[in-house]
């Protein structure tokens, strides 16, 4: 990779973990929300469901526009759409003003992962995408890492509450955007890898001839992964706030925060190895491996009690995260360059639209047993989708 194209890597990866930020300061905050309008875990679950459809459903439509008009402009209507509905947030007088908001911040932010995404695969080669993608994961995992680290230090000084959040985090956005308009235009727009590429843009391992077909199974295995995703995170700090772990002095707010900044750091982690590792002709094992690895952990939030919430809950974000990288080197591989960014958009839009179901079932489930081993057993779906994949590629499913 030269180093023209790890720029670009760098500051689009940047915008992917602002998208991140934004997308998990509502599960940093959903307890005070709670708590201000009188609001119980069911209410709180739907809120973030508002947030999610948008960000899966409209993915498709931002696909399409990003490759008719650039994924640069498309990035800035992103960060500066998504800064006016944090503001709108912070100043909401109702609830219903509130859900309004966060609808709005969930369109604006289902263009991040088609451009963004786009961007990268258009910008790299098949040898070097699975590192650039793993650069995007980890930055992605520090975005979501840095939602809960941002409300556990301001919560920490007393002086800001839910609302001075939204606005906090809307200053890196502004300075993103900024640098965004600084590419040159067309920069990463077309290919710059390598000139002579197949129609998928990839050298596809042999015997993957059902390349559509297994997109869809792909797309299939992400939607259940991403409701594990949605409903595992929206509720993370609240999950969290029942370790007992909490000293006298320390406000429940900021510290059920802390701790879910370290657990998700764990992603990081998980983000470096799974990159390091693809290879494009083991991604469809390794998928359904890194996906049947959610169970163990699921199970184990299901009936973990004090201080092992803690740990499911970081092992669990070790393992999970791991999936991100390997999945999106599967989706360059199975769609033709040409249309990059509708197939990411497609997958956004199942993944995330199907996903956004989570918090509200969560919300809805009785008790945290429930939630997790219902969320445990999704999990087994996903790595039985991907093992069929495996069959696909190698001509035993028809």
């Amino acid at each position: 990779m030269n180093r023209t194209t790890f720029r670009l890597v760098l500051l689009v990866s940047c915008a992917h973990a602002m998208v991140h930020t934004f997308e998990h300061a509502l599960p940093a905050v959903e307890q005070m929300i709670g708590e201000e309008f009188d609001v119980g875990r069911e209410q709180t679950g739907a809120l973030g469901t508002v947030w999610r459809l948008p960000f899966g459903l409209a993915a498709m439509l931002a696909g399409w526009l990003a490759d008719r008009y650039g994924a640069k402009r498309l990035l800035l209507v992103y960060l500066l759409g998504c800064v006016a509905a944090s503001i709108m947030a912070a100043w909401s007088p109702s609830l219903a003003v509130l859900f309004a908001a966060m609808f709005l911040m969930g369109c604006f932010a289902s263009i991040y992962h088609p451009a963004g995404l786009s961007l990268i695969s258009r910008a790299t080669t098949p040898a070097d995408r699975g590192r650039a993608l793993g650069w995007h994961g980890i930055f992605g995992a520090v975005g979501i890492a840095a939602a809960p680290c941002l409300a556990s230090i301001v919560f920490s000084t007393g002086l800001v509450g839910w609302r001075g959040f939204y606005l906090v985090i809307s200053g890196p956005a502004l300075l993103i955007a900024v640098m965004i308009t600084q590419l040159a235009d067309g920069h990463g727009e077309q290919s710059v890898a390598q000139p002579n590429r197949s129609t998928t843009d990839e050298a596809v391992p042999p015997g993957s001839g059902f390349v559509w077909s297994g997109y869809l199974l792909l797309v299939s295995a992400g939607a259940l992964s991403g409701l594990v995703y949605a409903a595992f995170l929206h509720f993370l700090p609240r999950y969290l706030n029942d370790t007992g772990l909490r000293p006298s002095g320390w406000s429940e707010e900021s510290f059920r925060n802390a701790l879910t900044t370290v657990a998700l750091s764990c992603a990081i982690f998980g983000q470096a190895i799974a990159g390091r590792l693809a290879r494009p002709e083991k991604l469809k094992w390794q998928l359904a491996v890194i996906l049947f690895a959610n169970v163990p952990p699921l199970l184990w939030m299901a009936v973990a009690d004090g201080v092992w919430r803690f740990v499911a809950a970081c092992l669990l974000a070790l393992i999970h995260f791991m999936n991100q990288p390997v999945y999106n080197s599967l989706i360059a591989q199975m769609t033709p360059a040409a249309r990059r960014s509708v197939g990411y958009g497609f997958s956004n839009m199942v993944c995330f639209g199907i996903g956004a179901m989570g918090p509200l079932l969560a919300g809805i489930l009785p008790t945290e047993r429930a939630v997790y081993s219902t969320l445990g057993g999704v999990a087994a779906l996903a790595g039985v989708a991907a093992l069929v994949l495996t069959r696909l590629e190698e001509g035993e499913v028809h």
